[in-house]
């Protein structure tokens, strides 16, 4: 229980932060976990890493900004915390599988990671679940 919380301050925190600079240092002296631990800890539950998920509400949240605004694609590069519309359109692409272009032209968003939230009921009833799966077979 104790490490959901941590998980969740962790997840407030960066979702407060998205469009500044965020690192793993930063978020683990808000939490009070050592980088290492709280990584490995929130890899456990949320499904990645840190980085990653930083990385993919950026990206989500620039998806969103393309098909609801006429925002010029570089500033919502710059606003998603890249230093060019170069990388911002090959890490968009791995993601969307489209350019930033392209997807304003779709105009249709659809969310690839939406903030994460822990469920302890669910959280309790997955890992039965990991761990009955495990002794079957």
């Amino acid at each position: 229980m104790e490490d959901n919380n941590t998980i969740m301050k962790a997840i407030d925190y960066i979702e407060e932060n998205l469009d500044g600079k965020l690192s793993l240092d930063e978020i683990s002296n808000k939490v009070g976990y050592s980088k290492f631990h709280l990584n490995r800890l929130f890899s456990e539950r949320v499904g990645c890493t840190l980085y990653k998920y930083i990385q993919t509400r950026r990206l989500t949240m620039a998806a969103e900004k393309l098909v609801y605004t006429t925002k010029p694609i570089i500033e919502i590069a710059y606003e998603s915390n890249y230093d060019s519309q170069q990388s911002f359109t090959l890490a968009f692409r791995q993601l969307y599988l489209c350019t930033p272009q392209r997807y304003r032209i779709i105009g249709i968003h659809t969310p690839k990671l939406n903030r994460f939230t822990i469920n302890n009921h669910l959280m309790t009833i997955y890992k039965f679940a990991v761990k009955c799966e495990g002794k079957v077979a």
